[in-house]
């Protein structure tokens, strides 16, 4: 008896992805693989699926009415496995996770490691990155993310915690410059800043009376890799902005001091976030149980 499934994943795959070059790497096959995948199902079905060239691909009348179909019986499917991942005691399989660059190593990847430590038959592949992947076409599981979410009818969200941000410097550089005690006396001083898209972002601070003030500071390096900045405060460049959860960690070792803590409003929310569907896998479920016990003690 013919397996009625064979190439049938392949095929929806190769459809979402728009190309078979695309679905090959996301399902870890050679193209080749897909191609004669594909091939073997319509000759199968005795219908052709996809119209290809060596550049684009389109689906068929008969594709698209088969592709409709074959999304609701994998569907089903998913939702036969959810109801089996309800009875078992412990998740198993890949789980594919996006986190940002210095927050996945310091906080997401140690409490991850536990959950593969503790769960042998669960497979933490970890996507260290500060760029927004697009879960679905990408193909995760689960991603952290900081700041405010967009708007989208695809993912599903639940908050994790806030992220402060504070200023630090190095021990060196306050003995040659003088250590500020409020925005005012920040004038003149040399500013490492945080940067988006090549844009430094301006330091809006929460001064010590509580009200709000730009600080007149010389914005001399800017980075947009949360480590580049703080490595740049270690080496004495000057006043830096930084997660407060990453400089405490400097603070405790006395290589960098905390100037102004908690200063920048407002606090930048934590989520996680994963493709919307009726069945949460409890290999998902437990990665964000985990994030949701340990994470707020590491940002707080």
């Amino acid at each position: 008896m013919i397996d009625r499934l064979d190439g049938v994943t392949t095929f929806v795959r190769v459809v979402e992805a728009g190309s078979f070059a695309v679905a090959a790497e996301r399902m870890d096959m050679t193209r080749s693989a897909v191609g004669k995948a594909i091939t073997r199902l319509e000759k199968r079905l005795g219908a052709r699926l996809l119209n290809r060239t060596t550049r684009s691909q389109s689906l068929t009348e008969a594709g698209q009415a088969y592709y409709d179909r074959c999304v609701r019986a994998l569907s089903e499917l998913e939702a036969a496995e959810a109801d089996l991942d309800c009875d078992r005691r412990e998740p198993r399989g890949r789980l594919r996770v996006s986190v940002p660059l210095a927050f996945g190593h310091y906080c997401v990847a140690p409490l991850l490691l536990r959950l593969a430590e503790r769960y042998p038959q669960l497979q933490v592949d970890l996507s260290i990155t500060d760029r927004a992947v697009d879960l679905v076409e990408e193909g995760f599981d689960l991603a952290v993310r900081i700041g405010r979410l967009a708007n989208s009818t695809t993912l599903a969200a639940r908050r994790l915690g806030v992220q402060h941000s504070s200023i630090g410097a190095a021990p060196s550089y306050l003995r040659r410059h003088g250590t500020p005690g409020n925005v005012t006396e920040m004038a003149g001083h040399r500013a490492i800043a945080y940067s988006r898209a090549g844009v430094a972002l301006p330091w809006d601070v929460l001064d010590v009376d509580g009200e709000t003030r730009r600080a007149d500071v010389s914005m001399g390096i800017s980075a947009d890799d949360v480590q580049a900045v703080v490595d740049a405060a270690l080496a004495g460049y000057g006043l830096a902005w930084m997660p407060s959860w990453l400089l405490d960690r400097y603070v405790q070792s006395g290589e960098l001091v905390c100037v102004m803590d908690r200063c920048f409003r407002p606090a930048l929310e934590i989520h996680a976030i994963w493709p919307q569907s009726r069945y949460l896998p409890l290999k998902t479920r437990v990665a964000i149980d985990a994030l949701v016990a340990g994470l707020p003690a590491m940002t707080d």
